[in-house]
């Protein structure tokens, strides 16, 4: 074994070379804002909050009170991005992504039941780095929810699931809402959550086959 050492640490450095270009340079070569190709250019949370924006507001409008607590610039685009990101990241400290998938596979006719098959430019921003393709199907794909439910019905459905999906086996998530002047009404991780699933699928202007609503 002696005599292949030398070899051996050859192949191990080109193995390391090789992923270091495959899964690091590759990948921020192509992902690098680009002024010559727009349409390429890596999306901040700041370019996505315009598509969910409407969404957004009308939280503000239904809760204005719960709203101004927790974003007290009121429904602005910086607001929005903030909770994007921050609903994100719920959706992933809380385990969403193990029952809930976002990506629409070319497979067992996931098309009839989602809409089209998903595509490259719906990943490329920062809110799917990495992506949240999802490990089972428990729940449905959320990568075209946005406008499929209205915030109220998720205010509820966050809450305690079975009120609107009597066969629901999603947990119940109290913590997403607080009482205010005796009424629950979302705090900020609850505004986060819904802000985030809204906007999955946000980008997509017209989708009347397959009920969504474009704009609350």
């Amino acid at each position: 074994m002696e005599r292949f050492r030398g070899i051996f640490l050859i192949a191990g450095l080109a193995f390391f070379g090789f992923s270091f270009v495959a899964m690091g340079l590759i990948p921020y070569l192509h992902l690098r804002p680009n002024a010559n190709d727009p349409d390429r250019a890596f999306k901040t949370a700041e370019d996505l909050a315009p598509t969910v924006l409407p969404w957004f507001e009308d939280l503000a409008r239904r809760y204005p009170q719960a709203f101004d607590r927790a974003f007290e610039a009121g429904p602005s685009i910086a607001n929005c991005a903030d909770a994007l990101r921050e609903g994100r990241d719920i959706f992933i400290a809380e385990g969403c992504w193990h029952c809930h998938s976002q990506f629409i596979r070319p497979v067992s006719n996931e098309d009839l039941r989602w809409g089209k098959i998903s595509y490259p430019a719906e990943y490329q921003n920062e809110l799917q780095m990495p992506q949240l393709f999802g490990t089972r199907r428990v729940g449905p794909d959320l990568v075209r929810e946005s406008g499929l439910h209205s915030n109220d019905w998720h205010v509820v459905h966050f809450r305690r699931p079975r009120d609107v999906s009597p066969t629901s086996v999603m947990p119940s998530f109290p913590w997403f809402v607080d009482r205010l002047a005796g009424a629950l009404v979302p705090n900020r991780r609850g505004f986060a959550i819904i802000t985030y699933v809204q906007w999955l699928g946000s980008w997509i202007e017209t989708d009347e086959e397959n009920g969504r609503v474009v704009r609350p």
